[in-house]
């Protein structure tokens, strides 16, 4: 009985050839040795080219989010009532951009005195003392646990519990006083709540970013000589700031929205500006797309400004997989199977 093998000499990149085997019966036992017949088929696996893991999900989800966002841009182009001349009228109207200005200003200032607050507060957690770290600790759990707008409301209306703020010995003679109403306006009020506010957060997030470094590395540094600042400055900061800086650009553009809140106690920042137009000719879907317009300008800066900061201080820690804001969009919007092809040996035709 004849049977068939594999012929190594005539195998090709679309499969080994089929030869009969020898035949018994006339004395040919010389068979192919198996060695040689699994190095010819490894060979062809290895340049055969690797298809992707089918991905109808992935297809599926992808045809869904298409046909929402045709739907979303045709409603945006062909509905009237978004009236996008009114929008394109009051864009850049001064008005607008003086509340544009002060959303910008206010957001900076907040920032920057929150994170001094923050700083302390976290480094008074830290400390060894625990009156400072519980005092500490119940100002955050204070501060976290009131919605931003109840404490802008209570620092607006602080005048109506403390009519007057002096200067002066604890229970003994004032040297000065002012009238509290005359002293907290409106836009004071915002800038005292949102600080504090911010500076709560703040603190958690030095605080978390400072535990992130191990104790190992001061212990090291302090070995070599160094001092405490020049230890913080150059081992603990870089290696916490790859923790602090993303939770501090959410915090960042958090608190630029959260700007719009100053509105409600009458202060004319970029949503209060477009409330008073819209108040005034009754416009108010055009106005409110002027506004949601300029957040999305605002946020998007910020956003990248927040992406290369990351890129600079995770420099070190990134593979080589390549960086930029390119490689991350495709690293994120893989949608399509490909082939993977394996490279090429050397000496191979």
């Amino acid at each position: 009985m004849s049977q068939l093998t594999v012929d190594q000499g005539s195998a090709t990149r679309s499969g080994p050839a089929i030869r009969p085997a020898p035949d018994v019966s006339t004395g040919d036992q010389s068979p192919a040795p198996a060695s040689e017949l699994a190095a010819d088929l490894t060979a062809d696996l290895a340049g055969a080219p690797l298809l992707g893991r089918r991905r109808p999900l992935r297809w599926a989800s992808a045809g869904v989010a298409a046909v929402l966002l045709a739907m979303l841009v045709n409603t945006l182009f062909t509905n009237p009532r978004f009236q996008w001349h009114i929008v394109g009228e009051h864009l850049f109207s001064q008005a607008i951009l003086d509340g544009l200005m002060l959303t910008i200003w206010l957001t900076a200032a907040v920032m920057v005195s929150g994170y001094v607050l923050g700083i302390a507060v976290a480094i008074l957690r830290l400390s060894d003392n625990p009156v400072l770290s519980s005092a500490s600790f119940g100002f955050v759990w204070l501060v976290r646990s009131v919605p931003p707008l109840v404490q802008l409301l209570f620092w607006f209306e602080i005048a109506s519990l403390y009519p007057r703020l002096s200067i002066g010995i604890p229970f003994g003679p004032e040297f000065a006083s002012v009238q509290t109403a005359h002293l907290f306006s409106a836009i004071v009020a915002a800038y005292v709540a949102l600080t504090i506010d911010v500076g709560a957060f703040a603190a958690e997030i030095v605080r978390g970013g400072l535990l992130s470094v191990d104790k190992g590395q001061t212990e090291a540094a302090q070995s070599l000589g160094l001092s405490r600042w020049r230890t913080f400055r150059r081992v603990v900061l870089p290696q916490a700031m790859p923790a602090i800086i993303p939770a501090s650009g959410n915090l960042l553009i958090g608190m630029l929205k959260a700007t719009s809140l100053v509105s409600v106690i009458a202060v004319q920042d970029l949503l209060g500006a477009a409330e008073l137009i819209y108040n005034d000719n009754f416009q108010v879907i055009p106005l409110l797309l002027v506004a949601t317009l300029w957040y999305l300008v605002l946020t998007s800066v910020l956003s990248v400004g927040q992406f290369l900061l990351e890129r600079h201080f995770t420099r070190g820690r990134r593979s080589g997989g390549g960086s930029g804001l390119v490689s991350l969009w495709r690293a994120n919007l893989r949608l399509f199977p490909h082939r993977v092809h394996p490279p090429a040996k050397g000496g191979a035709a």
